[in-house]
């Protein structure tokens, strides 16, 4: 379990996590509204060198931002008993990384492998986060985010 207390905790984790991911790297956000999903996937995107303003996609569903590799960022809240795919395969399997908000609602669209991060609110200012990987690609970011914690 790692530890947040404060917002510069959210942001050095989401730091870290976007040093290792690579073209094809799916991210499912867990949590209550309040959470701090969004606020990392907005760490997150800047990290991967995104100069727009990041916005929750809760309308939008999906949207894509340019940093050193596209990042998708979908908040997929709305689609609660949708069957369409809406070309998500395009995006896990793409040359981007996504990550999802809301993933139990597309659960029958996910890729093989993915990372999750189990948000927890302990308070105003501090969360516990849980990782979890499926698949071998994700396990071995899993692995490279944990040694670099680790190492701090």
């Amino acid at each position: 379990m790692i530890n947040i207390n404060g917002i510069e905790d959210t942001k050095q984790l989401s730091e870290k996590i976007a040093k290792y991911v690579v073209p094809g790297t799916v991210i499912l956000l867990n949590g209550d509204l309040g959470a701090g999903k969004t606020t990392f996937s907005q760490f997150f995107g800047s990290a991967l060198g995104v100069t727009q303003n990041i916005t929750s996609p809760t309308f939008n569903i999906i949207k894509s931002y340019d940093g050193r590799m596209p990042f998708h960022h979908m908040d997929c809240y709305r689609l609660e008993g949708a069957e369409d795919d809406l070309g998500f395969d395009e995006y896990f399997y793409g040359d981007g990384v996504s990550i999802v908000e809301w993933p139990e609602m597309i659960e029958d669209f996910l890729p093989e492998s993915y990372l999750t991060l189990q948000i927890k609110r302990v308070d105003e200012m501090s969360r516990e986060v849980i990782l979890n990987a499926i698949g071998a690609e994700a396990n071995k970011l899993k692995e490279q985010i944990e040694n670099e914690i680790t190492a701090h």
